[in-house]
């Protein structure tokens, strides 16, 4: 296996790939995660103590040394220090998510970390982190409404988004070690439940993938003012109920999951949507809940429901022949996967 050096991919203004690929799933041991260079490595050992219930999320933090995982059954938030492989459990927040977590982020400097709750009283909660969980902030005054599915911190850390079952779908609020005033609802309503949300990476725009055609919505946003105008839809819209999406790493291309074949669509993003890339030659096995690039944007990842529950293929304006399936596939549905 070779490398390229770090300061020669500096040098030519481009960011190393990643090196670990992570699917959060069903079934024991619920994640899973691996070495990747161009392809799938050996599978890592499974941490000591396992999530003890289905993966619902998961989230590398900005410094790439610590993995949390969501998921539906207490202690819902499970986090470790990871190094070339799982590191010991850190300790459970005394004060743990209410239920049912389901998405999981980390603020810009990994001072905080976020989850939101399928149940319970509240339906977003934060921890200050230093190294293991801290007393949990108290809850923003306005709890979105029902279930909750996905959370991101804006880059900058000052903002968060999320997404939920009920109207108005999507919800934002400033955030300083603390929540802050719920943003005003954007003007123009995403059309039914949201279920994966994300910013780019200059906090500008927010896209949110839901239910109900045109099941993928994307919002201008300030992180002082809240949500701005709703870009126009893509002409071409995904086939299905939106499950999750992301922006490559340049903010050139985003790209959403769904739950109709092709499962994952691809477009290209200038302050709105390009004309749909072509579909992967191989498709995802089945309805697709979970989405990522690596940092180069040189791949992209995609978690399903059927085996072998994820799928990665190269990416060079347009997808490239998938990659070859994991010698040791995860064991259940994909919920969730992330690149370091």
């Amino acid at each position: 296996m070779s490398f390229i050096p770090l300061g020669i991919l500096a040098a030519a203004g481009k960011k190393a790939g990643s090196t670990v690929i992570a699917i959060a799933h069903s079934v024991s041991p619920r994640i899973t995660a691996y070495p990747w260079a161009a392809g799938f490595g050996t599978k890592y050992a499974n941490p000591a103590t396992l999530p003890a219930g289905d993966g619902k999320g998961l989230a590398f933090n900005k410094a790439k040394d610590t993995l949390a995982v969501s998921g539906d059954t207490t202690p819902f938030i499970n986090v470790y220090p990871f190094n070339a492989g799982f590191g010991t459990k850190y300790a459970n927040p005394a004060d743990l998510p209410d239920g049912g977590a389901e998405g999981v982020d980390w603020n810009n400097d990994d001072t905080a970390i976020a989850v939101v709750n399928e149940v319970g009283a509240q339906y977003l909660e934060a921890w200050p982190w230093s190294a293991g969980f801290g007393t949990k902030y108290t809850g923003p005054v306005t709890q979105p409404p029902l279930a909750t599915y996905s959370v991101k911190f804006n880059p900058a850390g000052t903002a968060l988004a999320v997404a939920h079952a009920s109207s108005p779908f999507i919800s934002g609020y400033p955030f300083s070690a603390g929540f802050g005033t719920k943003y005003s609802n954007p003007a123009t309503l995403p059309a039914g439940t949201g279920n994966g949300v994300t910013f780019n990476s200059t906090g500008d725009t927010v896209a949110l993938a839901h239910g109900t055609s045109p099941f993928i919505t994307v919002y201008a946003f300030n992180a002082i003012t809240g949500f701005g105008s709703k870009y126009s839809d893509p002409a071409s819209l995904p086939s299905g109920n939106g499950q999750n999406i992301a922006f490559n790493n340049d903010d050139t291309i985003i790209a959403i999951v769904h739950s109709t074949t092709p499962f994952v669509s691809v477009y290209p993003w200038s302050a709105g949507f390009g004309t749909k890339y072509s579909n992967p030659a191989t498709l995802p096995a089945s309805t697709s809940f979970g989405v990522a690039w690596n940092k180069n944007g040189a791949d992209i990842a995609v978690a399903h429901n059927t085996t072998p529950f994820v799928t990665v293929y190269p990416w060079s304006a347009g997808f490239g022949t998938k990659y070859s399936n994991p010698a040791t596939l995860p064991t259940g549905g994909g919920q969730a996967v992330t690149f370091n």
